[in-house]
């Protein structure tokens, strides 16, 4: 139950508690009274004819009359007064009254005569005396319902012992209740929270259906990222240390073969051919050494969280038309069969320049892993219209998700499953001997690559298959369709 429900529920309980012990009161009074009300009526009648047959006879108001007969009727349950006509006080079995100082007004006194009236109190009886036809006086007679009031107490003292019982009763039970679903898990929480902040380890956290369980879960879901987070800052330190070393170890060959290159232009050199291929070999370097400081330029300016790519609007078909185009010389300069698709759809947001070194840095490793005679697809396509020369290991990688794929796959010698996880790493190249040799891979072209791809918020994977070949599968979102 949520805390807020409870706490609902058991402040309506507590409200309602006195309106339900004043009705049990009520309920238990009014069974006294429908139990008593006849058998005590009776009771008082028969006391009150005794008392009537006395009292009423003229000789009892003549003044100087002796009252030792009706001192005899009353007592601490019965109250007798007598009135003169006038209103004077003539007797009184009250010891609180005193007949010389009383003096009844005559519309109260002679107000509902012969009624045997009952209070919560006691039953009252009012009748004048005649003489002839003449009233000499007026009888009260007062019979205190003593039982009944005891009744009544000791079943109002029962309520309110009940109504005592169950409130303490109920306050114990909230303050358990509040102590569990309050205080504990808090104190819990906490020391957890404390525990996460001096580093150490956090047990098992709260887990229940209310506010407090929210909490927690969201303490513990913000640990978790926070954790997780601090990891991705280690790795990431550990492979800008890792970058650093290696750009530091890649750029140290070219600057020594430019400088001993430079040493012997600035010695005798005696034929024309030698400072002509000298000077391209520090052209080359140089030209390699650019390109990887480039590439480490533009990964560091990705890496940046606060780095925004400027996008614009695109029609599908007409951009990645111009992508995909011109890269046939260069493939047929180097043996290879380039097949084009472009089947795209719709408008996208790209960024023209920054797709175009996608596309340079997917087919140079295209060009670079295939064999001579191979074959290389060069496809932007929806996942509804799949090239029959889609190698089968790819087509489990394009979904049905709405937006354009776009797929370089080269056939040769592919890439083992246990390398694939690790190809978009900074510097990670699966064949370093070969790249190192070649002079033109820096090792952070595929980092870059995805980091892009993800600016324009799609994807990037990678398949291969070690006796066919190798895929790379960008998948971005369109925005409107055609």
């Amino acid at each position: 139950m949520k805390i807020k429900t409870w706490l609902l529920v058991s402040y309506l309980i507590v409200m309602l508690l006195p309106l339900v012990a004043a009705y049990v009161l009520f309920l238990s009074i009014n069974a006294y009274h429908q139990e008593k009300n006849v058998e005590e009526y009776l009771e008082k009648w028969v006391e009150l004819q005794k008392i009537i047959e006395i009292v009423d006879n003229p000789e009892m108001f003549q003044a100087g009359r002796s009252y030792e007969e009706l001192n005899k009727l009353t007592g601490a349950h019965t109250e007798l007064n007598l009135y003169l006509k006038e209103g004077f006080l003539l007797y009184t079995s009250n010891p609180m009254k005193s007949p010389v100082d009383t003096i009844a007004k005559p519309q109260e006194l002679y107000l509902n005569l012969y009624e045997f009236e009952k209070d919560y109190n006691a039953y009252t009886y009012r009748s004048p005396v005649l003489q002839g036809k003449d009233i000499i006086g007026i009888y009260e007679v007062r019979l205190a319902r003593n039982e009944w009031v005891k009744g009544v107490s000791d079943r109002t003292w029962l309520v309110v012992g009940i109504f005592v019982l169950f409130f303490v009763a109920m306050f114990t039970i909230v303050a358990f209740l509040v102590n569990r679903k309050l205080n504990k898990p808090l104190r819990l929480l906490m020391r957890q929270m404390k525990s996460f902040a001096e580093k150490n380890e956090v047990s098992p956290i709260y887990e229940k259906n209310d506010e407090i369980g929210e909490l927690a879960k969201s303490f513990d879901e913000m640990r978790l990222q926070m954790i997780t987070a601090k990891q991705k800052l280690i790795e990431e330190q550990g492979e800008k240390e890792y970058m650093i070393a290696s750009i530091s170890h890649d750029l140290k060959t070219p600057l020594t073969s430019i400088r001993t290159y430079a040493e012997a232009l600035a010695g005798a050199i005696s034929t024309d051919e030698k400072i002509s291929e000298y000077s391209q070999v520090i052209v080359d370097k140089s030209n390699y050494m650019k390109h990887m400081l480039d590439d480490l330029l533009m990964y560091t300016l990705l890496q940046t969280p606060t780095f925004e790519m400027e996008l614009i609007e695109v029609e599908g078909e007409e951009f990645f038309d111009m992508l995909l185009s011109d890269y046939e010389p260069l493939c047929l300069e180097k043996g290879i069969f380039l097949e084009t698709i472009c089947t795209v759809k719709g408008m996208y947001r790209v960024n023209p320049k920054q797709m175009l070194r996608v596309m340079d840095n997917l087919m140079t490793n295209a060009i670079k892993h295939s064999d001579l005679n191979g074959h290389i697809l060069l496809a932007a396509i929806h996942s509804t219209h799949l090239p029959v020369s889609i190698m089968p290991f790819v087509k489990p990688y394009i979904t049905k998700q709405e937006g354009m794929y776009l797929i370089v796959q080269n056939s040769g010698e592919g890439i083992e499953q246990s390398e694939l996880e690790n190809v978009f790493k900074p510097l990670y190249q699966v064949d370093i001997a070969r790249t190192k040799n070649s002079g033109t891979g820096t090792g952070l072209g595929l980092s870059i690559t995805k980091r892009i791809i993800e600016k324009h918020g799609g994807t990037v994977e990678m398949a291969s298959d070690k006796q066919f070949g190798t895929c790379v599968i960008c998948w971005l979102p369109i925005i409107k369709e055609m």
